[in-house]
């Protein structure tokens, strides 16, 4: 049976929080943690902390619309990050930590348009959407420490204090389209 693998391309604050997250999705093949919606050919995570870059931290899904749709992926985005803050995910300010949807075909923006609209339109929160929902131009993969960052530590303090509680949000509201253990 040949699954057409698709792509999906979010920015939802940290890398490594989304990483851990999207990692767990039954029907994903892949994460890529990295950057895109900036202007630097090859950006370093250091050009891009800085904010020259006008880079997003970003990840990269590959993963089977048999077993899990976009608006799955859509969902669970929303439902894991702060969509309502412009430039920041909790202690993370900064333009690279923006709320994006980077799409890669039309159908991904208007699943997503739509999404934003009814989430707004139900006042899911308190305050307005800001994710920002743009074409994806490139994405740039992250260096190699970046990637699979959470499966590595674990036991960092910011694993355990910021990436565990997003995780667990996850496995209760998501329990479905998880992997199974």
């Amino acid at each position: 049976m040949d699954n057409k693998i698709e792509t999906a391309v979010f920015g939802g604050g940290c890398f490594w929080c989304t990483e851990a997250i999207f990692s767990l999705l039954r029907g994903v093949e892949s994460v890529v943690s990295g950057y895109a919606g900036g202007h630097t050919t090859n950006p370093s995570y250091d050009q891009v902390s800085m904010g020259h870059t006008d880079h997003a931290e970003s990840i990269k899904i590959e993963f089977d619309p048999s077993v899990v749709k976009f608006t799955d992926l859509l969902n669970v985005f929303f439902a894991t990050h702060d969509a309502t803050t412009l430039n920041r995910q909790g202690a993370d300010v900064g333009e690279q930590y923006r709320s994006a949807i980077f799409y890669i075909t039309n159908d991904q923006r208007d699943q997503a348009n739509a999404l934003i609209a009814q989430l707004e339109k139900d006042e899911v929160y308190g305050d307005p959407i800001v994710t920002e929902v743009t074409p994806l131009d490139k994405f740039w993969p992250a260096e190699s420490y970046h990637q699979r960052y959470y499966d590595e530590n674990q036991s960092k303090p910011y694993c355990q204090v910021v990436i565990n509680p997003k995780i667990a949000k996850l496995r209760a509201k998501f329990a479905p389209l998880l992997k199974p253990e």
